[in-house]
């Protein structure tokens, strides 16, 4: 009967190491997805900024300034 219980807990463990390996699988995904999100508003934000009047201008001045010391 001993050896019952021990295969029984045994079997016991492995589920639950199982249902474990799922559930912390699942859960990565959704940090990517939560990544991925935030990464796009991210991209979404810059985009605004840099195609503002006063950011545009001084990317122009900057980039004018770089082109006219290397000549």
């Amino acid at each position: 009967m001993h050896h019952k219980v021990i295969r029984r807990m045994r079997r016991l463990s492995d589920r639950r190491r199982e249902i474990v390996r799922r559930v912390e699988a699942g859960m990565t995904t959704a940090e990517y997805a939560v990544g991925t999100i935030a990464a796009c508003a991210f991209a979404g934000l810059l985009i605004l900024v840099i195609k503002s009047g006063p950011v545009r201008s001084m990317l122009a001045k900057i980039i004018n300034a770089a082109l006219s010391s290397a000549l």
